[in-house]
């Protein structure tokens, strides 16, 4: 390989040294040189477009967008000019000129790019004011709500939708003054090809895509006294939670987050990792079965509802691999409103199940006609990370001064296995670790497979079980499942067990998650903090095994019977079936 010539530049007075083809901004970065952005997002959205990142280049007319513009050796740039201040201050001033400026009431009050800007740049006024465009509300999807009238113009949403889950529900439409982000033919997200990722939203520095906020209902029904509410938590809330309250990174708040639960009222805080077991058992019998008998074959796991709203759209014809397993949350939903209710002598029409997600997928999922058992929802409604952040804010609890409490019994109790379905890989991992022992009828040597580890987009291995060679594939990111979906279309795929996530790195990384600036995305690699923390949580439980939770034990033997049978696939499983990508074409 053969080395980059390097550059010798100066920024600021400072002289810095960096390899060719290297652009101004990351030179700046390297040598600890602030220079504002707000439409780049490194490595999706590089183009330029906002020029708040301009600076001055000595010797040259106009300035130099710094995101796009390469360095060249002698350069001396000015990051901080009295000209560059300026130029700065009227670009913000003619964006926040077309801007819904209520941002008291925005859901990213206090987490917005363009406010903090305004801020750092002690914007008092808008000098520019003038006509501004007005587009109407999207908020007909379950998921997500579109409110352009606080969009920039940024395309970073644009481009995590094309670039990274190579979807393009969303891209720019009209010209001139009124272009904006919107579908074909400006029609409802719920009405065209998006899956309900929330990728945009993620990548999004305003407020002009949010979830669609649940908390009022959770509120209501938690004032109801003749409802018994239950919340039950992802395993991926715990380890990004504390963020919202200024803890760093990847800190794992599980008691703190079950104690704040306990706080706003909820009757009973039980834990989702309690039905990835349930998951791992019913998939794991599933996958056996198929290898058995050779049936259709890569099966692929269903727990990510993103990604089975993308293969219903996308890949029907594959839709015969896909595990008919619900997703965990939605399976703990069916055995609290049957097993749990009638053990307590609870009237299940009287239950309120909430679900505490990282994904706003699970939004669309939860109203799904698949996931009814005798006409009654599993669970009635999911909140992200963020809305459970906001309630906790709204009662004035003080998370961070909470002592830990744990989940209630009886249903409390879950594995290491249940906590790794967060991180991409995780569902494979926890599956291998059940199915190895039940084929084998061995205990494992090496409970770790960390062959199918780790954040590259796809992952392959061959597992030794026995005398069986099982080919594996672990895929994270809508961009890289269609990979997958393509091989396996053109019968290329030889894997005989994938796992499909819709979010880069997992659950970890869902579009409810805590909402990161696009320097800290860039300074700090959040899916790997996340993801050690969740790796930590299974190697500290005491059981690593879902087939050697005791809990998920005694109901299989009081209860369901042995996992894939009769009553354990009328509550725990479901279909899917082909949908339209665009539902207004005729």
């Amino acid at each position: 390989m053969i080395d980059k010539k390097m550059i010798n530049l100066k920024i600021d007075n400072k002289e810095v040294t960096v390899p060719e083809g290297t652009t101004i901004l990351q030179a700046a970065r390297q040598a600890n040189i602030d220079i504002p952005t707000l439409c780049f997002l490194k490595e999706i959205n590089e183009i330029g477009d906002c020029r708040m990142c301009i600076t001055e280049v000595e010797g040259r007319k106009g300035f130099a967008t710094s995101c796009i513009q390469k360095v060249e050796e002698g350069m001396i740039v000015h990051t901080h000019s009295p000209a560059v201040i300026e130029a700065r201050k009227m670009i913000l001033d003619l964006i926040l000129s077309n801007h819904q400026r209520d941002c008291l009431t925005c859901t990213r009050n206090g987490n917005c790019e363009l406010q903090a800007l305004a801020i750092k740049f002690n914007v008092t006024g808008v000098r520019y004011e003038g006509t501004k465009n007005e587009h109407k509300i999207d908020d007909l999807s379950p998921s997500i709500v579109r409110d352009f009238n606080k969009c920039i113009l940024c395309r970073r949403c644009v481009s995590s939708c094309k670039k990274v889950q190579k979807i393009g529900a969303i891209d720019i439409i009209n010209r001139g003054f009124s272009s904006c982000v919107s579908t074909v033919g400006d029609n409802s997200l719920n009405d065209v090809n998006c899956t309900f990722c929330g990728q945009c939203i993620e990548a999004c520095p305003t407020g002009a895509l949010h979830e669609k906020d649940s908390t009022q209902i959770v509120w209501e029904k938690l004032k109801d006294p003749e409802t018994y509410v239950i919340v039950q938590t992802a395993p991926a809330v715990r380890v990004a939670l504390g963020e919202e309250f200024g803890m760093p990174i990847g800190t794992n708040v599980t008691g703190k987050m079950v104690a704040s639960l306990k706080r706003l009222g909820f009757d009973k805080v039980f834990d989702t990792n309690t039905g990835a077991d349930f998951t791992i058992m019913e998939e794991g019998t599933e996958f056996i079965k198929r290898l058995q008998e050779n049936d259709n074959l890569p099966m692929i796991t269903s727990c990510s509802p993103g990604w089975v709203k993308y293969i219903e759209m996308n890949y029907p014809e594959n839709l015969p691999h896909l595990s008919s397993c619900k997703s965990p949350h939605e399976m703990f939903g069916a055995i609290l409103k049957t097993y749990y209710a009638t053990k307590e002598n609870i009237d299940p029409h009287k239950l309120f199940v909430v679900s505490v997600m990282p994904c706003i997928a699970k939004k669309y999922e939860r109203q799904r006609n698949e996931m009814k058992n005798n006409g009654l929802y599993d669970v009635d409604s999911v909140i992200t990370t963020r809305e459970l952040a906001r309630m906790i804010k709204q009662a004035n609890i003080e998370f961070v001064e909470l002592e830990d409490e744990k989940f209630d019994n009886p249903m409390g109790e879950a594995t290491g296995a249940g906590a790794i379905f967060g991180v991409t890989g995780g569902v494979m991992e926890a599956a291998l670790r059940t199915v190895s022992e039940t084929l084998t009828g061995k205990a494992l040597e090496k409970i770790e497979f960390k062959n199918v580890r780790g954040l590259e987009g796809i992952k392959k291995a061959i597992v030794n079980i026995g005398d069986k060679q099982i080919k594996v594939a672990v895929a994270h990111g809508l961009g890289n499942a269609k990979k997958i979906m393509e091989e396996i279309k053109q019968g290329k795929a030889e894997y005989h067990f994938v796992e499909i996530m819709a979010c880069p790195g997992g659950c970890i990384m869902g579009g409810g998650q805590p909402i990161k600036s696009a320097k800290i995305q860039e300074t700090v690699d959040i899916r790997k903090k996340r993801a050690e923390a969740m790796y930590n949580i299974d190697a500290r439980s005491k059981i690593r095994k879902s087939h050697e939770n005791p809990v998920l034990q005694k109901i299989y033997k009081e209860f369901l019977g042995k996992p894939g049978g009769h009553l354990a696939h009328e509550l725990l499983h479901t279909h899917y079936e082909a949908k339209e990508k665009y539902r207004f074409v005729k």
